[in-house]
């Protein structure tokens, strides 16, 4: 049971790294993570980026979202065994600032998240479920979404204490001798896999 929960955690962060692969990566960056959610509560973690590539390290798992690759990999520690999890680079690769699906963004004004100077936006989007919005704050040095919540309140991520720098290419691989893993499809897992590949798919988000 333990890692079937490390798995859901896992499939979560990997829809999180689908939501901002395509967002601002003329940066690479690296920056503590921090996503609540009023349904599961909050959970903290390590976050790099490099141009198409997402390492998390959260929920006991580490997720490796290979835009390049058309892959994540959810790899739990030690087990030496990894999971494979098929992307759609087409719906989140991208070189802009707007979210996929988006069809309308209103600046709201300035504001500031950890400490940093940041410009507030309104985003409607259009997902599987209809039209949702996000609020998301742009940092004004370095186009990088340092927080998106949903207009709801139901969900946030946010980013702290960033660091703009190249980030190791070693951290985006499978570490050696860990082997593939293949687990049984239970109730659910079908479902939060889509949502993990299609970041339009996310229900909790406000219906507009």
């Amino acid at each position: 049971m333990k890692t079937v929960s490390i798995i859901i955690s896992a499939l979560f962060c990997i829809l999180a790294a689908c939501s901002f692969a395509g967002v601002a990566q003329a940066l690479d960056f690296s920056a503590d993570m921090v996503s609540t959610a009023k349904a599961s509560g909050s959970m903290s973690g390590r976050i790099f980026v490099a141009k198409d590539k997402v390492r998390m390290e959260a929920g006991g798992a580490i997720t490796i979202t290979r835009t390049d690759k058309g892959v994540s990999w959810v790899i739990i520690p030690g087990q030496n065994v990894f999971i494979e999890q098929q992307v759609d680079p087409n719906k989140i690769a991208g070189a802009t600032e707007k979210m996929p699906g988006e069809i309308e963004r209103t600046l709201l004004g300035p504001d500031a998240v950890d400490g940093r100077p940041v410009n507030k936006y309104r985003i409607v989007y259009t997902s599987r479920m209809g039209n949702a919005a996000v609020f998301q704050w742009i940092d004004t040095a370095t186009g990088i979404p340092l927080k998106t919540e949903a207009s709801d309140g139901s969900w946030s991520m946010e980013y702290k204490n960033l660091a703009v720098g190249r980030q190791p290419e070693a951290i985006f691989e499978i570490p050696a001798q860990y082997r593939k893993m293949t687990i049984p499809t239970m109730p659910g897992m079908a479902g939060m896999a889509a949502a993990a590949t299609n970041p339009e798919a996310s229900p909790s988000d406000e219906q507009q």
